[in-house]
Order: C-alpha cells, then sequence, then structure tokens
C-alpha cells in the first residue's frame, strides 16, 4: 500500500542540501515541487557539462534533481506571493522547505507563521548555514573548515583536506530527512504541523562523537592521521602489484590469523600480540605489511585474507563501484523523453517500495519552469491569457 504517494513537497531550493533531501523524499513517491526565481533560478543548473545542449540542464544538477516537477515565481512580487499561497492552498501542500536565508523568510511571505495561517497542519523546513539567527552565507568547504571536518581529514604532516563528498550539505539533508519523518508521525497521531529549523554547522558537528569526547573531556588532541586508525592497527592503504586494498584489522584474534598464514609470518612478534603493542610502532609494522603486500596482487591478497575473516577492500574507482554486483542491481535511472538520453543515478540507501514498483527508475531531472503551466493551468486554473501575461511581466 502507497504511504507516501499522496504527499506534496514544495521547496524553495538551490546548491546541494535541499536539492538533495528532496531528491530522497521523491524516491518515497511524494510529489516534490521545486521552486526557482523566474531569472536567477538555481545557480546549480549552470555548472557542468552541457551534455544536452540546452540550457540550464547542465550535468551538475541531473544527479539530483530526477522525480521532480518545476515552477518558476517571483516571490519579490506581490502577484507572485498570491500565487504562491494559492499553490500552498489549492496543492494541500504537506510539507515546505526553504534554505533561503532568513532575513528573506517574511519579505518572500514564505515564514512558518504566514505558512501555518494557511495550512495548519503544513511541516515547515528551513535550512540555514548557521542557525535561523544567522544570515551568513554558508558553502559545503566552509562550514567542513569551520565544522573541524578539515582538520581531521589529511595527511598528519600534511594540510587538511576537503572530503570527498560534500558531507556538510548531504549529511544536513538526511538529519533533516529524519526530522521530517517524525514530524509526518507527529502529524498522524496529533494532526498538528511543525517548525523545523535546521542548521548545516550543528549538522556537521554533530558527526564529531569521538574527537569531540576525548579531546573535551580528556584532553587528548584529535586530528588527522591520514590513512590509519587512532585505535587500531594495521588500518591503513597498502600498496599491491597492481593497485592499492585498504585492510583494517580490528582485533587481537583478527591479527593471530593474519600471522599464521605463510605470506605474514614473518610479523609474528611478542609486541604486536596487543593491539596497543602494534599500535605503539604503527609506522615500522604499516612499512613491514607494505613489502609483502607490493609482492602480490589485489586480488590475491583479497582472497587470502576474506579466508580468514579479515576486512580487506580494493581502493575502487567510481567505475569500479557501479559494477560492483551489490550496487549494479540498486542503480537508479531515468530517461529524457525529449532527447532520448538516459542517466544512471546513485542507488538509494534503502529500496523503498515506490522505487521498487517503478522498476527503479524516475522522471527525468525538470526543466526549468517545466510544470508553469500543468500545475499553474491545470491545477490552479490560471487562463492561458494569464499565464501569458506573468511570463511576459517575470512573476513566472
Amino acid at each position: 500500500m502507497p504511504v507516501f504517494e499522496n504527499l506534496t513537497v514544495l521547496s524553495l531550493e538551490q546548491a546541494t542540501v535541499l536539492p538533495y533531501l528532496t531528491y530522497r523524499l521523491a524516491q518515497d513517491g511524494m510529489e516534490v515541487i521545486r521552486l526557482e526565481h523566474p531569472v536567477y533560478g538555481d545557480p546549480n543548473r549552470f555548472v557542468g557539462e552541457d551534455a544536452l545542449g540546452e540550457e540550464r540542464m547542465n550535468t551538475y544538477y541531473l544527479c539530483i534533481n530526477a522525480g521532480k516537477k518545476a515552477l518558476t515565481l517571483n516571490l519579490a512580487e506581490a502577484e507572485g506571493r498570491e500565487i504562491f499561497q494559492a499553490v500552498i492552498k489549492d496543492l494541500d501542500v504537506d510539507i515546505f522547505a526553504t534554505n533561503q536565508l532568513p532575513r528573506n523568510y517574511e519579505k518572500l511571505g514564505i515564514d512558518y507563521e504566514t505558512l501555518r495561517a494557511l495550512k495548519p497542519d503544513i511541516i515547515w523546513l528551513g535550512v540555514t548555514g548557521f542557525g535561523p539567527d544567522s544570515n551568513e552565507a554558508a558553502y559545503d568547504p566552509i562550514l567542513q573548515a569551520r565544522s573541524g571536518l578539515m582538520d581531521l581529514t589529511g595527511e598528519p604532516d600534511g594540510a587538511p583536506q576537503v572530503l570527498g563528498i560534500p558531507l556538510p550539505d548531504m549529511g544536513t539533508s538526511e538529519h533533516a530527512y529524519g526530522l521530517i519523518m517524525k514530524a509526518l508521525y507527529r502529524r498522524q497521531l496529533t494532526g498538528e504541523g511543525a517548525c523545523i529549523r535546521l542548521s548545516m554547522f550543528e549538522s556537521s558537528v554533530s558527526w564529531l562523537t569521538v574527537p569531540i569526547t576525548l579531546s573535551s573531556s580528556f584532553g587528548k588532541r584529535i586530528t588527522r592521521r591520514g590513512n590509519t586508525h587512532e585505535f587500531f592497527a594495521p588500518v591503513s592503504v597498502y600498496e599491491t602489484r597492481d593497485g592499492f586494498v585498504y585492510i583494517a584489522v580490528g582485533n587481537d584474534r583478527q591479527w593471530r590469523s593474519i600471522v599464521s598464514l605463510e605470506q605474514f609470518r614473518s610479523l609474528e612478534r611478542p609486541e604486536y600480540e596487543k593491539n596497543a603493542g602494534r599500535i605503539k610502532d604503527v609506522a615500522r609494522l604499516n612499512r613491514a605489511i607494505n613489502e609483502i603486500t607490493r609482492r602480490h596482487t589485489s586480488e590475491e591478497l583479497i582472497h587470502l585474507l576474506r579466508s580468514i575473516t579479515v576486512p580487506i577492500s580494493a581502493i575502487q574507482p567510481i567505475s569500479g563501484v557501479v559494477r560492483d554486483p551489490l550496487v549494479k542491481r540498486v542503480l537508479l535511472r531515468s530517461r529524457d523523453p525529449v532527447s532520448g538520453t538516459e542517466i544512471t543515478l546513485a542507488p538509494p540507501p534503502h529500496m523503498t517500495p515506490f522505487l521498487a514498483r517503478n522498476g527503479r527508475r524516475l522522471s527525468f531531472p525538470p526543466r526549468f519552469g517545466e510544470h508553469n503551466a500543468e500545475i499553474y493551468g491545470g491545477r490552479l486554473g490560471l487562463s492561458p491569457d494569464r499565464l501569458s501575461r506573468l511570463k511576459e511581466t517575470g512573476i513566472i
């Protein structure tokens, strides 16, 4: 039985943090409508290659916007705000989300109080960089820097590094997803809506569980450690004859299993029997392991260590990840009805019933204002003449 497919989400969104959230909601089957300014739109539409040969449909935008509809509307104009309110009421919007700066909420008529007056049970989400009292602009690398994530990433004697994915953006999206599900559950029980104000900075800092406790409570300095682990050894990247593998030994039993192998028997020493001894001599231990692993292919080592239940993986490029049998069977697809172009999309964290029923397919990322006629005309009942005038005057 469909659970989420009768829910409507209206999102005044741009960049990554909200588009990724609403992409996740679209995977549940919710009707997601992204709202953009009729002139500027989402800057991410212009990022990446122009693979389709048309404006505002660049490759970076395509990655997290499948399964949605798109409207344009100028909320700075009174007529635009009037239409916005009609959308909220006539489409019976369940969830409204925005990542506008807080100073724009009342000016644009998107603040919680205004929307609650229109629809008392609405779930309102405002995502900001540093909280509802701050209008400081926030980009993901800035949040990585300020939250300490960069200080934890990189080699010990090297410069801080950004993460390979935008964790402040996508991590905040996941936190928002959970809060929305809690709000929907609460609304189902009580009939009440919710006002959710989520800070990307607070979301990012919340991942620092071990670093904050150990540094603040026990005076330990937590910083970059490269590919090794602060508390377990050997845990690192090791060179092979044809690439690299990551080996993670999590306990003394696994270490005994490794040194029982002929290839690693030279590492069987009394001082390495316990994890503390291996940590104490980790640099020399890792050099000795590298001398062994360089003599073997990645596949040989993977077969060998998996046979004794020691965690190991090749360092896979993205092209290898999508060929992994566990990934290949859950990848999502989307086909452009205009050009026939098909794109491959990252799988969801969990295969939703909606995606399973639809053969893991989502509608193609919407073109700029693609659904103006369908929603403003077909569902709000605005006449073709009025739609033409609204377009001419820059309202849509």
